[in-house]
């Protein structure tokens, strides 16, 4: 099997942009005191290495050891080498738990998001961003993931929603353009 993430991730960063900090803050809400954030599936910390200043602990979860070498470059982010399906953290640890552009990669999508819950503070905010599989861009994008092998399954926002609900929680669904989305859960 192709490893295409360890090829990707010398690169990772200056192919794929992160999103607006501003914008993840504002979903988050993080809380004043700082706190703990997890990034599942984090990869490089392209995108949890520019919140560092919100939280006292930033933890990088992902299963790809050359992109988690790519977050020493980022000050207070802690890399941790774990599969999401079976975090390596206790019950309520994190304040928030970040995932970005990673759950159609994760080999059992209803338990790694069982996971990130399960690690959730009570009234602690899971923030979700994946591309959205109803827009056409997007399913050309799956299509491309598909033929290179990359094993991606992509689910519609609707899905993502409906798997949190099924754990007793209520998810919601916002769209800012239109080929993503963000789902956003309170614990």
């Amino acid at each position: 099997m192709i490893d295409h993430f360890t090829w990707l991730a010398p690169f990772y960063e200056k192919v794929i942009p992160p999103p607006d900090p501003d914008e993840i803050l504002e979903l988050l809400q993080p809380h004043r005191s700082g706190g703990q954030l997890l990034d599942a599936g984090g990869g490089t910390a392209r995108v949890s290495g520019q919140l560092t200043d919100y939280y006292d602990e930033v933890v990088i979860a992902d299963l790809n050891r050359a992109m988690l070498r790519q977050t020493k470059e980022k000050q207070k982010v802690q890399p941790v080498c774990a599969h999401v399906e079976a975090l390596p953290f206790p019950d309520g640890y994190f304040s928030n738990v970040l995932i970005i552009d990673a759950l159609h990669h994760f080999c059992d999508q209803t338990e790694s998001l069982r996971e990130a819950v399960r690690v959730l503070k009570k009234r602690g905010r899971l923030v979700i961003g994946e591309p959205d599989i109803n827009n056409i861009f997007v399913k050309g994008i799956a299509l491309f993931e598909k033929l290179a092998l990359m094993r991606s399954r992509f689910l519609a926002p609707e899905a993502i929603k409906g798997i949190v609900d099924s754990f007793g929680f209520h998810a919601e669904i916002t769209r800012d353009n239109p080929w993503s989305a963000w789902i956003t859960v309170v614990k």
